[in-house]
């Protein structure tokens, strides 16, 4: 059997996890609630972010004695740990996890729907958040003292583990009880820019007025939710938050664990903010392929650019992708340098707009009817704006200009719930 490099990945992280088992008991046996867990660089004068996962003598004393419910999936560790496996280790008392978009063990493919099982390690049940239930129900809630909430974000609006938050939130409130988030850093926290969610265009892909790149950790936006009254009948979860040490919104940062099967690259990781819009459009974004979002391409395209790829159908990734066993050309943006997006501070909206001209076919361009791999291209960037002004030829600078005074109330509402600089 044929195995995804994504899954080769996980397998590659549970063998280091396995050994790290094995060895810690006489070398380090760190498990013990007392200390931060050191992070690679640590020793060496560098000062890289420390999770709130890793700082387990600021939480795990508070767990004690409750019967916790955990909101994880694969980027939840602990050092190299998997959360669960490290918390059951240290005496907690997990009596349920919730899995997300992907799983819990974040196999599943993007949209798949996925079913409750029993963790066949702990014996914990797993209750997915992305099956039947968006959110635990009243009776899972009561089981519950305390909700523990670690997943990492990549920092874009569309990406769904921030919807998951605001669901778990609600459900928290609802029943008076509080959570805890142990704090990750974005990758893409630099960055805050793209036209705000309008009302109307609220979905699953977009349940907050924020613009696509928000630039908040998790613990952030969840403040957020709080603050700005966005949870039902503007109820108000309690929340715990360890916070990250040795951490900016300008901090780089390179993730630790695949945080999604199709952000297989820290590069992916990268360009997600400004890519995903293609979902919305004919043009593959490299789903069916081992370097999703880091290329661009269609096969109209043919007579216009050099570069080309042919997606596949590839199990635990994409399974029918778009344009799956045709040669598609266009952008290969795998050696872009990023640091030109640090520079400006902006979303690249040229490709996009590049893209549109070169296509032939404009008419279907964005025309959904062509495929069911095609996205909902004003959903995905929460403004029907974008789409017509890039049908009409709209500059750049005037594209900009229409997001606002939204984007600056944004980035000014945004301070007041900011834990880093």
């Amino acid at each position: 059997m044929k195995l995804s490099l994504y899954a080769l990945y996980l397998a590659a992280n549970m063998l280091l996890f396995n050994n790290c088992v094995n060895t810690s008991a006489s070398k380090n046996p760190v498990l013990t609630g007392n200390d931060t867990i050191s992070t690679p660089g640590a020793n060496a004068g560098v000062n890289v972010p420390v999770t709130g996962a890793d700082q387990i003598s600021e939480y795990i004393p508070y767990l004690k004695g409750k019967k916790v419910g955990i909101v994880i999936n694969q980027t939840s560790i602990i050092g190299s740990k998997p959360m669960v496996d490290s918390l059951v280790a240290l005496g907690v008392n997990v009596v349920a996890i919730f899995g997300p978009e992907h799983g819990f063990r974040g196999t599943a493919s993007n949209g798949d729907k996925v079913s409750d099982s029993v963790d066949e390690k702990t014996g914990i049940p797993a209750i997915s958040l992305y099956g039947k239930l968006k959110r635990p129900t009243n009776e899972q809630m009561a089981k519950l003292d305390v909700m523990l909430f670690d997943i990492q974000d990549v920092g874009a609006r569309f990406y769904t583990y921030i919807n998951t938050l605001g669901h778990v939130m609600e459900a928290c409130a609802e029943n008076n009880k509080e959570m805890l988030i142990l704090d990750r850093p974005n990758p893409n926290g630099f960055l805050v820019d793209g036209p705000l969610l309008e009302d109307h265009l609220h979905s699953g892909i977009g349940m907050y007025r924020i613009p696509i790149s928000h630039g908040l950790t998790i613990a952030e936006l969840a403040q957020m939710i709080n603050g700005e009254g966005w949870l039902k009948n503007k109820m108000q979860c309690k929340l715990k938050i360890i916070k990250i040490n040795n951490y900016t919104h300008d901090t780089p940062y390179t993730l630790p664990v695949l945080p999604s099967p199709n952000l297989n690259t820290q590069q992916s990781i990268m360009l997600y903010p400004h890519i995903c819009m293609f979902e919305g459009t004919i043009v593959s974004q490299g789903r069916g392929t081992y370097m999703p979002f880091t290329v661009l391409g269609a096969p109209l395209l043919k007579d216009k650019y050099a570069f080309s790829f042919t997606p596949k159908s590839i199990k635990g990734m994409s399974e029918t992708p778009l344009h799956q066993d045709k040669a598609c050309f266009g952008l290969d943006l795998r050696e872009y340098d990023m640091k030109e997006i640090r520079k400006s501070g902006k979303l690249h909206l040229g490709w996009l707009i590049e893209m549109y001209k070169a296509y032939p076919d404009k008419e279907r361009f964005f025309d959904r009817s062509q495929s069911k791999q095609m996205g909902n291209f004003d959903l995905l960037s929460g403004t029907e704006n974008l789409r017509k002004q890039i049908i009409a030829g709209t500059s750049e600078e005037e594209i900009r200009k229409s997001w606002e005074p939204g984007l600056s109330q944004y980035n000014e509402a945004r301070k007041k719930y900011l834990l880093y600089p």
